[in-house]
């Protein structure tokens, strides 16, 4: 019995032994000697009595103290010496840039000048501020200048000086945000920054002080989101904060994958009209301006949601873009306004709502085709190329979307507006009381499109309401859909021209067909008239009003499907600015 209590310890004390043994290789704690003594052995008698950050260095250390702050795990914000920290453990990079330099490097008994025009550092989260550019070149220069005579001193002076003058001076590009929560419990406020004012940058949002834009919901994080101006890009940025319930850009999520973490979320552009979701009431309006911007001569409202398929459910994904531009890049006159609507993900969509304008813009930037629609007053050719243009740049195989886009331009007191599209997203007019169709519905289902093949030779068989299983017979993109069975198109409706004269009272709505499927093309004008009458006393707002309460009512008709709307008010004419502000 003795002999086997001694086994029996025995093997527990071999065992508490080799536990140990894995503790000591797993944690190294010799490491720490071993470095120590090295680190004691590199040191030089020099370098102990040698400051961290040169004298010369403090001046630029001062100019960029107002750039240099910290965030704690809420997002607030506090000067710091020369350390950025931040909760967010990837993908965020603050870029801060060093003032004009031209640094001195010794080439034997001459010296060579390199210019530097713009120097950027970037400098990671985490990561001590370091000037190790400017610190090495100040060495170099007192290195070479005690070795130098007095004479050839001065002649370097005025090389410099005759070189600075070729230096371009940076000229800072202003943009003014404008923030509007549009519904939630903090509806009516408003906010307003310009991209100069680097003092009240970056702006905070959150539901606690010292939040910049207060927002009393208890949906949303003491620090949500943040807001900042991309020096390089020249773009205003939001960030998610690692929010407990997210942040939505157009119904998008920005937030980090992972809700749990806490982690930051990319930075995404922000651009005039979008609308950000905090929790799921609050929503605001941004709206971007810049001294030069011209005015938008009628009002513009946008709305989205995802929607659900049951009420209280699970958000859909958001395969919608909607996006305006007036005026486009260069040409005074013209504007357009569109809907991408994707099946299969919404990277088809985007591309196409980045390509479209893009295409348009440059078309009529060559001053003969531009004179050519206004004296013709027509843009067919211009919206059949564009659309042709896109098809070809787009690689999307199992991907694609429909596009609805509304070209504006103005000759005169006049507007014109002209419509192309594939799909079943669809936009209707009113001029005057009279309904004015704008788009043709594309599904497989449709009397045109019936017609069409028809007309081909390719009918559709008894009982056949999907081509490879999809109810659209016209797209952008689906390239191997398109190889599969020919009678898939890419060729767009294009609309007649509606002319607006100034005593017109005419409206527009374009919408994806999760409106649609719930709301008739007559319904949703007279909703916007009613709306519009409701509203009339706020004419500055009442687009965007009326947007919204259009979306509310495919809402309340519980629509199963994304939904977007753009509506245009051609009757009031007004800047399309959520909070009367001077950026100037």
């Amino acid at each position: 019995m003795a002999i086997q209590v001694n086994i029996v310890g025995l093997i527990i004390l071999l065992m508490l032994l080799l536990i140990l043994l894995l503790i000591l290789i797993a944690c190294k704690p010799w490491r720490f000697f071993f470095s120590r003594a090295r680190s004691r052995s590199s040191v030089k008698s020099g370098e102990l009595e040698r400051p961290l950050v040169s004298d010369e260095v403090g001046v630029v250390r001062e100019e960029s103290n107002d750039l240099t702050r910290t965030y704690d795990l809420e997002g607030a914000c506090y000067q710091n010496e020369g350390l950025l920290r931040s909760p967010r453990t990837h993908g965020l990079v603050h870029k801060q840039r060093l003032p004009t330099t031209t640094p001195y490097v010794a080439q034997g008994d001459s010296l060579v000048l390199d210019v530097i025009a713009d120097a950027t550092e970037e400098i990671l989260v985490g990561q001590t501020l370091k000037h190790p550019f400017v610190t090495d070149h100040l060495a170099e220069i007192r290195r070479h200048n005690r070795q130098e005579d007095p004479s050839a001193k001065l002649k370097h002076s005025l090389e410099n000086e005759k070189i600075q003058e070729f230096v371009p001076k940076a000229v800072a590009y202003q943009s003014c945000l404008s923030l509007e929560i549009v519904s939630g419990p903090s509806r009516g406020l408003c906010f307003n920054i310009q991209s100069t004012d680097a003092s009240r940058l970056p702006l905070t949002l959150g539901r606690v002080p010292p939040s910049d834009l207060l927002l009393k919901d208890s949906e949303v994080s003491g620090k949500h989101a943040l807001i900042d101006w991309n020096s390089n890009k020249l773009k205003w940025e939001l960030v998610d904060m690692g929010s407990l319930n997210g942040t939505l850009l157009n119904s998008q999520p920005i937030n980090h994958p992972d809700s749990g973490s806490r982690h930051w979320g990319d930075p995404v552009e922000l651009a005039s009209g979008n609308v950000i979701t905090v929790g799921t009431t609050s929503s605001i309006y941004v709206h971007i301006t810049s001294p030069n911007e011209s005015l938008i001569p009628f009002g513009v409202g946008v709305a989205s949601d995802p929607m659900a398929l049951r009420r209280g459910g699970k958000k859909l994904p958001m395969e919608d873009v909607c996006y305006y531009h007036w005026p486009l890049p260069g040409i005074d006159q013209f504007g357009l306004f569109g809907i991408c609507d994707g099946h299969g993900g919404a990277e088809a969509a985007k591309f196409a709502s980045e390509m479209l304008p893009k295409v348009v813009a440059a078309i009529l930037s060559d001053s003969p085709k531009r004179e050519m629609v206004l004296s013709q007053r027509n843009a067919s050719d211009v919206l059949r190329v564009a659309f042709s243009q896109t098809e070809e740049s787009m690689n999307y195989h199992y991907e694609g979307c429909t596009a609805t886009l509304l070209l504006v331009w103005a000759d005169g007191d006049n507007f014109f507006a002209q419509c192309a599209n594939l799909g079943d997203s669809a936009c209707v007019m009113s001029v005057d009381g009279q309904q004015i169709k704008m788009t043709e519905d594309h599904r497989i289902v449709s009397a045109s499109e019936k017609l069409r093949l028809k007309e081909a030779g390719k009918p559709l068989r008894d009982g056949e309401t999907r081509l490879c299983g999809i109810n659209l017979a016209r797209m952008l993109g689906d390239k191997f859909l398109k190889q599969q069975d020919d009678r898939f198109s890419t060729e767009p409706y294009i609309s007649q021209v509606v002319q607006i004269t100034q005593t017109s009272e005419a409206i527009a709505i374009l919408a994806s067909d999760g409106f649609w499927d719930v709301i008739s093309l007559k319904k949703a004008i007279q909703l916007a008239h009613q709306t519009k009458e409701k509203y009339s006393a706020d004419t500055e707002k009442s687009t965007e009003k009326i947007a919204n309460f259009l979306l509310s009512e495919a809402r309340t008709l519980r629509t199963k499907d994304n939904t977007s709307i753009i509506f245009l008010d051609f009757d009031s004419t007004f800047r399309v600015v959520p909070c009367k502000v001077d950026c100037k």
